[in-house]
């Protein structure tokens, strides 16, 4: 309060006016909250100051001012200064003789004012004149926050009854009136009992002292017990409803902790998917990359034979000058050649339809996964709508809580019931899951062990062939070397045979034993080239095993393929059940919603509850 004086000295000095020392003893002496001035009496200067310092105030509560022997201008000023004000809920004007301006001002006040609940206006002559006395119950019509309103002794004629009665029809907050000792009379008197019936919130009405006959007060009296058994009925339904919201609300956090188990299930799921997906995508990497090997180590063997191919070609070229066999011979090596060049066309373009059928399957691999991802973010679609469906029936159920009355036991043990079925269905479900996910699990274990023991065979079948390519490349090359030493000596002898070709005829037996020899040799070439026959016949068992190392790479790879699609087929299954389980957890949702509404609907005490 030490700030509220100064505040009030302040603005007094600012009008140019001194601060009266009574107001402000009383200012020091009074508690938080609570500003008394009764029967101080205050200038217009001090109603100036106090009305500014009103309209600023957010700590006082209560403010009295009965017998201040208010003027026209200081109460209009004081009155105008409490319009703005939001805190004050108790203003005692008892005793100040307020006339039409002063009306008037506290008509404005309850138009403007959503704060004051209590107002005492004794002893102050306010229906002296009907007009102004016509406009403050225009006012209290149409105010919605004054719950006590204390009229007494304000010379009210039977016109000013009439005029309350019309307020009293239109007001939903007024709750206690006294208009004791006042002139209402019998006509007032049976006005005020007229607008009882539109009038549901008023409970106590005071009349003594107005000359009105009995049968009007006791007709009053039943009025306002009538209403005073409503607004009890009405705070028992209120304390009801409260109970009930309880319950609503306890409800409602169960569900949502269902709700975000299920999620917690869907994330885990999601997460294993993923997991799996990428396994699968590192498996499929390390198969292409064994393809690839077996591609590289094939082209060097092609690499390799097209070079022998090309020193062939280079012998034969150089044996030509030996006759019409080494030219047979030559013929039938280059059809060997071209066919054995067809042969390697072929495997190329089989390789390269496997490369094509690999990408096929990978790309169908990855749409099939954005597929599953699709369905996923559906899925959360679904859920998200669910939460917006689950969020309206909530609203609804706290809109409708009010008017729950007679069946609250009824409703509890149905959702008692639907309760323990929700929960167990639930658990049932989490235990089928846990389940699954164990099979699925020693399941992929187990094709994780088959598939490393495959590759681990596959690898030392691959180390075998390499060693028999080596042994059969080394054969090769020492052969070959054997034939072209031999090709150099036959045209070493040639030459001989050709400088000897001049000389006596003595060395014609010389020449035939020469010719015999290189026959010889010829004979020997064409064992050599049998030989390099069967070294080509070895590299194409060779590349017999390769293809058939290729073909159980692919049935290792659709075998992971099937795999693969088993367990997408299991993942929809268990899709399909939580949307199964979704879908039952929705129905009883709506059973409950029907039977509330029902329920609301059937009440019998619906009537008697409080219009909004």
């Amino acid at each position: 309060m030490e700030e509220f004086r100064r505040t009030y000295s302040r603005l007094c000095k600012e009008s140019g006016a001194e601060p009266q020392e009574t107001v402000l003893q009383q200012m020091h002496q009074l508690p938080q909250g609570r500003l008394d001035l009764a029967t101080q009496s205050l200038t217009v200067d001090t109603c100036r100051a106090l009305g500014k310092l009103l309209q600023k105030e957010a700590l006082l509560t209560e403010l009295i001012l009965s017998d201040c022997m208010l003027s026209e201008e200081g109460a209009v000023l004081l009155l105008q200064g409490l319009c703005v004000n939001t805190i004050v809920r108790f203003l005692d004007l008892k005793g100040n003789n307020l006339r039409a301006s002063g009306a008037e001002a506290l008509a404005k006040l309850l138009r403007q004012n959503k704060s004051i609940q209590s107002l005492t206006l004794e002893w102050n002559s306010l229906g002296t004149w009907e007009e102004a006395f016509a406009a403050f119950c225009g006012a209290l019509a149409a105010n919605g926050a004054l719950r006590q309103l204390d009229l007494r002794n304000n010379q009210i004629t039977h016109k000013g009854a009439e005029e309350l009665a019309l307020a009293l029809k239109s007001n939903t907050s007024l709750q206690q009136l006294d208009l004791r000792w006042n002139h209402i009379g019998l006509l007032g008197g049976r006005a005020l009992v007229n607008c009882l019936p539109s009038n549901r919130t008023l409970w106590k009405l005071e009349l003594a002292g107005n000359s009105i006959p009995g049968d009007i007060l006791r007709a009053v009296e039943q009025a306002m017990d009538h209403n005073q058994d409503r607004q009890t009925a009405f705070r028992e339904s209120q304390a009801r409803a409260h109970v009930l919201s309880k319950e609503v609300r306890h409800l409602r956090e169960e569900k949502s902790k269902q709700f975000l188990d299920l999620m917690e299930t869907i994330d885990r799921q999601r997460e294993e998917m993923v997991r799996s997906s990428k396994a699968s995508a590192a498996r499929v990497g390390q198969l292409q990359e064994a393809l690839n090997e077996r591609h590289s180590i094939i082209n060097a063997l092609k690499a390799k034979l097209q070079m022998a191919e090309a020193a062939l070609a280079l012998s034969e070229q150089k044996a030509q000058d030996l006759g019409e066999l080494l030219a047979t011979a030559e013929q039938e090596q280059r059809s060997l050649a071209q066919r054995q060049a067809k042969e390697h066309r072929l495997e190329q373009q089989e390789a390269a339809e496997r490369e094509s059928k690999l990408l096929r399957d990978l790309s169908a691999a990855s749409e099939k996964n954005l597929l599953l991802q699709n369905q996923v973010d559906e899925l959360e679609r679904k859920v998200k709508s669910q939460q917006d469906q689950l969020f309206l029936t909530r609203q609804e159920l706290t809109s409708t809580a009010a008017e729950l009355k007679m069946r609250a036991v009824q409703a509890e043990e149905r959702l008692e019931l639907e309760k323990k079925r929700s929960r167990q269905s639930l658990e049932d479900a989490e235990h089928l899951r846990f389940k699954e996910v164990e099979h699925m699990t020693r399941h992929l274990e187990e094709s994780e062990r088959a598939m490393q023991e495959r590759v681990q065979r596959l690898e030392a079948a691959r180390l075998s062939l390499e060693e028999e390519l080596s042994r059969a490349k080394a054969a090769a090359l020492s052969e070959r070397s054997q034939a072209e030493e031999e090709l150099i000596k036959a045209k070493n002898q040639v030459r001989l045979e050709e400088e000897l070709s001049n000389k006596d005829q003595e060395k014609v037996a010389e020449v035939t034993r020469v010719r015999l020899e290189l026959q010889e040799q010829n004979g020997r070439l064409q064992a050599e080239l049998t030989a390099q026959e069967a070294l080509k016949e070895k590299a194409a068992a060779l590349e017999r095993q390769l293809k058939v190392i290729a073909s159980d790479h692919r049935e290792a790879l659709l075998d992971r393929e099937s795999e693969n699609a088993s367990l997408r087929e299991k993942l929809r299954l268990k899709q399909a059940e939580i949307a199964r389980i979704r879908d039952e957890e929705a129905q009883r949702a709506s059973f409950l919603q029907n039977a509330v509404l029902a329920y609301v609907q059937g009440s019998p005490l619906r009537t008697l509850s409080p219009q909004k």
